[in-house]
């Protein structure tokens, strides 16, 4: 990052073999060739130490991923997580321990946080080895990506 540019990105988090858990993944195919050329879209399986490096190294991020926290599948919520903790968002710890809420948190106290981060957690309803995304996160996969294509981002 020189000449005080700001590192802008768009993350994608899943798994792309466990069925809904793929859609912030989904939402970053949803939007190649759609954002500014100095956007950088990125899919990442969330792990903590890789996610916080990628926080760390930007201005402004975007996050996208799935989450089971009770209501309807294919419900998107939209949080500003650079301003406010995030909610549990119920069954999203990872494999790795930690889910999405921990590690934005961990990365505020380290002081990575970017100064914009803003979370959209779409609400899953299958997470089955090898299913396809549902048809309601689907759905809500090609909202959210033209929500941030028409934001220019978050």
């Amino acid at each position: 990052m020189s000449g005080g540019t700001v590192r802008r990105r768009v993350i994608g988090l899943g798994n792309p073999y466990r069925g809904d858990d793929a859609a912030g993944r989904a939402c970053i195919a949803e939007l190649r060739g759609r954002l500014p050329v100095d956007l950088e879209l990125i899919e990442s399986d969330g792990e903590p130490a890789a996610l916080l490096a990628l926080l760390a190294g930007a201005g402004e991020v975007c996050l996208i991923d799935a989450c089971a926290s009770g209501l309807p599948a294919g419900t998107v919520q939209r949080f500003d997580a650079a301003t406010a903790a995030l909610p549990s968002l119920g069954g999203a710890t990872s494999t790795h321990g930690i889910g999405l809420p921990e590690a934005i948190e961990l990365a505020r106290a380290l002081g990575m946080l970017p100064r914009r981060c803003v979370v959209y957690a779409i609400e899953g309803l299958s997470y089955g080895s090898g299913e396809p995304l549902s048809e309601p996160v689907r759905t809500a996969v090609r909202a959210v990506a033209e929500q941030i294509a028409c934001a220019g981002a978050a």
